[in-house]
């Protein structure tokens, strides 16, 4: 949460004349109602199944830049989805950071609580070794420009596999 991953996925997808997807949106628009309602009426479960079948459909796609929710990682089967249809980026950051990007969000159903810090915390200690399970590439994003941090994934992602020139 408040890594940067739909503002730097959509720079990506800019620079590498690539579509540019985002699960969360997509869950939203399929279920006609936004995550924070979707959490209300369905719990988190109800939620992670919507995004498990929304993330096999998208990473099906070729030539995509797909942004996934922070908890995406959580179930192995988007991990492994993940993995086998594309290069998988993890824009590590810190609690901190989190916390300065996200404070007046309230479409964060998991920080609507008294001490989204602890929150953020609880989530980090379970979710870091996931991701750093499932990427291919990490990037660190605090304190750095969205544009920055998109041109060393690119730097990146041309050094482990040549992309198609522009």
């Amino acid at each position: 949460m408040g890594a940067g991953k739909s503002t730097i996925g959509r720079l990506l997808s800019q620079e590498l004349k690539l579509e540019f997807l985002d699960s969360d949106r997509e869950i939203e628009a399929r279920a006609g109602a936004d995550i924070p309602w979707i959490f209300d009426v369905e719990g988190e479960d109800g939620f992670r199944d919507r995004e498990e079948s929304v993330i096999a459909e998208l990473s099906d796609r070729k030539s995509i830049v797909l942004s996934t929710g922070g908890g995406a990682v959580k179930r192995l089967t988007n991990r492994t989805c993940l993995q086998a249809n594309g290069t998988v980026v993890y824009l590590e950051t810190s609690v901190e950071q989190q916390l300065d990007r996200t404070s007046r969000d309230k479409n964060r159903p998991l920080l609507q609580t008294e001490n989204p810090r602890e929150v953020l915390e609880t989530l980090m200690a379970e979710r870091h070794p996931l991701y750093l399970e499932a990427a291919d590439i990490i990037v660190r994003t605090d304190k750095r420009h969205p544009r920055a941090v998109a041109n060393e994934i690119i730097k990146q992602l041309r050094a482990s596999s040549p992309l198609e020139s522009e």
